[in-house]
């Protein structure tokens, strides 16, 4: 059975029954079909740097190559028409160097631009939703490709409607990107706003700058990125919270499907302090480290397994419950024998 772990940015020691990859829609739908019939699961795998296997994987996994950018332009915008299996970083910098800007600050964010509208990634007040104009995408059952809008995409944080009513029926192929040529840089977060006559390349530069002073290097720390996203909860929690902490940090976040009231009720609290003042930042569990320098990320030391991961992230969350009354939630893809599962 091929190892699981080139595949996976955590690198826990799994394996499936076959991996096979695909370049376009044709060869992925005969793919499909073929393992399908097989009556195995099933799992289309990007970059692998949200996806932890936490156990042997009893099927086949899909690994999306599909490459390509293409670019025109009008006197007010940028269109980029961009293959799934395109690396996320790769592509930021490809768009820098083009001076097609808007993404600098979500540089050296890992993983597939196939992967960005799933997650609607986002860094230091942008998020990607804000730039995507459509997506491009095949129903796994028919074969139909469709193209799905913006509002189609039911964009919210952290989220979409590839994790609800068509997730596990679509395949992502293509991302449209569509760049203002004209827009204000986003420099309100953290250490960004202390850049002076801040330019989308020191942006880009920061940004890149912060994460490797703050997160481990994947090559060299297995991790899959941010473990848990960062609650959204309402002006009466966060108001119970600040009167025991009046330091901790918040943002003011715009009206959500779970908080649909008023913009100045929702209140997004850094998971990673959470986590801190709950006592885990750096703490050590069997092979899993909580990481020191940002303990929204677990890391691999070496040799964990999928238990050790559950165990301490299931922890984590019982901790934060028990300190703050907020249910943390992954933003990693936690991945059993079947497929996907819940902590």
């Amino acid at each position: 059975m091929p190892s699981l772990q080139p595949y996976s940015t955590f690198g826990l020691a799994a394996s499936c029954d076959s991996i096979q990859s695909f370049s376009d829609v044709t060869s992925f739908l005969s793919i499909f079909k073929t393992s399908k019939n097989n009556n195995k699961a099933i799992y289309i795998l990007g970059g692998g740097s949200n996806s932890v296997f936490t156990d042997d994987f009893d099927g086949t996994i899909l690994v999306n190559e599909i490459k390509g950018i293409s670019h025109f332009d009008t006197e007010s915008h940028h269109y980029l028409r961009v293959g799934a299996g395109e690396n996320w970083h790769d592509f930021v910098t490809l768009c820098m160097k083009e001076k097609w800007y808007g993404f600098e600050n979500l540089a050296l964010i890992p993983g597939s631009v196939g992967a960005c509208p799933i997650q609607n990634i986002g860094a230091y007040g942008r998020e990607v939703n804000t730039l995507i104009d459509k997506v491009e995408c095949v129903f796994l059952e028919t074969g139909e490709q469709v193209l799905l809008g913006k509002e189609d995409c039911q964009f919210g944080y952290r989220d979409s409607v590839f994790k609800h009513a068509l997730a596990n029926k679509v395949l992502i192929t293509h991302v449209n990107f569509k760049l203002p040529k004209h827009y204000e840089l986003e420099t309100s977060y953290g250490e960004l706003a202390a850049l002076t006559e801040p330019t989308p390349e020191k942006v880009y530069s920061k940004v890149i700058e912060i994460r490797k002073s703050k997160l481990p290097d994947q090559s060299e720390l297995g991790n899959a990125g941010s473990f848990f996203k960062n609650p959204v909860v309402s002006k009466a929690v966060f108001q119970a919270i600040a009167q025991d902490y009046d330091s901790v940090p918040h943002f003011v976040v715009s009206g959500s499907a779970d908080f649909p009231a008023t913009e100045k009720e929702q209140i997004k609290i850094p998971a990673a302090w959470l986590i801190d003042q709950a006592g885990f930042k750096g703490k050590t569990l069997n092979k899993v480290r909580c990481h020191p320098t940002q303990p929204l990320v677990l890391t691999n030391l070496g040799g964990a397994t999928g238990n050790d991961v559950i165990t301490m992230a299931k922890d984590i969350i019982a901790s934060v419950q028990g300190k703050f009354g907020i249910q943390l939630e992954p933003e990693v893809r936690l991945l059993g024998s079947k497929g996907l599962i819940s902590l």
